[in-house]
C-alpha cells in the first residue's frame, strides 16, 4: 500500500451514483493539447467519471484505482480497462501514454511516485493533468451552512491530503513545465435530495459516522430545508487544474 488512501471503498456504490460530472469541454481541450490519442491512463479513476469520458477522444484509456470496489461500480465502456493498482501504473508500459490524468484524486497520492510513473509511462511531450474541486457554490446562504457542516461538524475527520483541495490544488508540489489552462467549472441542477445524497458520499462523513455511530446528515437536511425551499437550483464547481509535461 502506498500513501495513497482508500476512502471511499466502504460507499462505492452511492459514490458513484452521487458524484457530480465533469464538463465535455474539458476533456475536448486534452484531447487538443495531448501530442496523441492512442492511449490514456486515467489514475485514481474512482467509478470511471472521467475515464468514459476521455474514451470519447482517445482510442483506449487504461483506469486505475486501488479500491477494489470503485472499480466494481465503474462504469463499462469498451475503450476502458479497469484495473486496481495505484501510482506505479504497473499496466501501462514505458513511453506508451498521451495523457496521464487524475481528477479529484492527485491530493491523496504518493506524489514523487506518482510523477515518476508518469515519466515513465509518457511517450515524448506527453501531458499530465490534474484536476479536483472544493465546496458547492449554490447560493450565499447554503454555502455557508455546507461550510460549517465542512469544518465544524466533519472537519476532524478528513483524512490528510483534503488540504490541498482548500488551496486549490496551489501547494501540491508537481514539478512540470506547466501551461495555462481555460477555466472549467461542473454545474448541474439538483433539488436538495441530490445535494444531501453527494455530501453524504464525503470521506470525512463516512469517519465521522464509524468513529461516533450517529449520522451526521440528517441533522443537516433539517437546517438546510427551509433555506433550500422547494425545487431546484443551480449547483456550481469551479475546477482547479493544473497541466503540464513532465521535465
Amino acid at each position: 500500500m502506498t500513501k495513497t488512501g482508500d476512502h471511499f471503498s466502504g460507499h462505492a456504490a452511492e459514490y458513484a451514483k452521487a458524484r457530480p460530472t465533469y464538463p465535455a469541454e474539458l476533456f475536448q481541450w486534452l484531447a487538443e493539447v495531448a501530442p496523441g490519442r492512442a492511449l490514456c491512463w486515467d489514475a485514481g479513476c474512482g467509478n470511471g467519471q472521467a475515464s468514459v469520458a476521455l474514451a470519447a477522444h482517445f482510442a483506449r484509456v487504461v483506469a486505475t484505482d486501488i479500491s477494489p470496489q470503485q472499480i466494481a461500480e465503474a462504469t463499462p465502456h469498451p475503450k476502458v480497462s479497469y484495473v486496481v493498482g495505484g501510482e506505479d501504473g504497473a499496466a501501462l508500459t514505458d513511453g506508451s501514454c498521451d495523457l496521464v490524468t487524475a481528477a479529484q484524486a492527485a491530493h491523496w497520492f504518493d506524489l514523487p511516485r506518482f510523477l515518476e510513473s508518469c515519466q515513465r509511462v509518457l511517450r515524448p511531450n506527453g501531458i499530465v493533468a490534474i484536476w479536483g474541486y472544493g465546496l458547492t457554490r449554490i447560493t450565499p446562504a447554503v454555502d455557508a451552512e455546507v461550510l460549517h457542516f465542512y469544518t465544524e461538524v466533519v472537519g476532524p475527520y478528513w483524512p490528510t491530503g483534503r488540504e490541498h483541495l482548500d488551496n486549490e490544488y496551489r501547494t501540491l508540489e508537481l514539478p512540470l513545465k506547466e501551461m495555462d489552462s481555460p477555466p472549467f467549472a461542473m454545474r448541474l441542477t439538483w433539488d436538495l435530495g441530490a445535494l444531501i445524497g453527494y455530501l453524504g458520499t464525503w470521506s470525512a462523513v463516512q469517519r465521522y459516522i464509524k468513529a461516533k455511530g450517529e449520522d451526521p446528515i440528517p441533522a443537516l437536511t433539517e437546517r438546510l430545508r427551509p433555506i433550500w425551499g422547494d425545487g431546484l437550483r443551480v449547483v456550481q464547481w469551479p475546477l482547479y487544474l493544473r497541466v503540464g509535461t513532465v521535465p
